[in-house]
């Protein structure tokens, strides 16, 4: 069995982020990145209303993994320009030796 039918048949988790209007969105997870001791994670919205298509380019979101002071899990926003650029270029490096 090739990767391409690994990847075919694989489910990803789905995630459900709420945003600061207290609106909920589902994402699926592809990826989780560990770079310089920090995690990221990297999502595909999940459109309901759209089929998927195959040719479509899909746009990624990366967010970083936080916690607060009581240790619960959060995922932000990467501020910082250096920090983003080696997390992109991570994430491009999964997709074009096709780790995912």
């Amino acid at each position: 069995m090739d990767n391409e039918d690994i990847f075919d048949d694989e489910e990803f988790p789905v995630l459900v982020l709420v945003d600061e209007d207290g609106m909920e969105h589902e994402f699926e997870l592809l990826a989780e990145l560990e770079i310089d001791d920090q995690s990221y994670r990297v999502l595909i919205p999940l459109e309901e209303d759209e089929e998927p298509d195959e040719e479509a380019e899909v746009e990624v979101v990366i967010l970083k993994v936080v916690f607060d002071e009581e240790g619960n899990e959060f995922l932000g926003d990467i501020d910082d320009d250096e920090e983003w650029e080696k997390v992109a270029d991570a994430w491009q490096e999964m997709v074009d030796n096709e780790e995912i």
